[in-house]
């Protein structure tokens, strides 16, 4: 049996907080701001997680109202949703993203996000498709005043 899952997440960029993305942190002049690291990549990824075996999303199990989650770092909620999909009898085939912000250019830290990624997911770095784009100047993003991910992920029962 196999179970497609779907995420998303937005955050907002700000002067003084560095930029996580894909569990790696980003030289760049703003930071996404949020109650975690606030790694936009790895927050639509267990969300797609979580969404195929219908277990909810990130603020269910990771609220932004608890303290216990204050600044952690992004990885450990990747790791303890992947603890989640495996305990359901489930293993990660392949996660899909893209990623939309004007700058800084991701393509130079792809490699290393999708070892990051695949070796919290048990999977392959080939298993883990990172893409990103800009959205031409247009909206929050164009404006560098914030960045969105897309994942897709497809799970099969084990």
């Amino acid at each position: 049996m196999y179970r497609i899952g779907s995420g998303i997440d937005f955050h907002k960029l700000v002067e003084g907080r560095d930029l996580w993305l894909g569990g790696v942190k980003i030289p760049h002049t703003k930071g996404a701001l949020g109650h975690s690291d606030a790694d936009v990549l790895l927050h639509a990824i267990c969300d797609a997680l979580l969404g195929a075996l219908c277990l909810g999303d990130i603020g269910v199990h990771f609220p932004d109202t608890s303290s216990e989650f204050k600044d952690i770092d992004s990885k450990i909620l990747l790791k303890r949703t992947y603890e989640l999909i495996t305990s359901e009898g489930y293993k990660v085939v392949n996660i899909d993203t893209t990623i939309c912000l004007e700058l800084p250019k991701v393509k130079p830290h792809v490699a290393a996000m999708q070892e990051v990624i695949a070796g919290i997911l048990n999977v392959t770095a080939k298993d883990v498709s990172i893409k990103a784009t800009t959205t031409e100047k247009m909206g929050f993003a164009g404006r560098e005043e914030g960045l969105v991910a897309y994942a897709t992920t497809l799970l099969q029962k084990v």
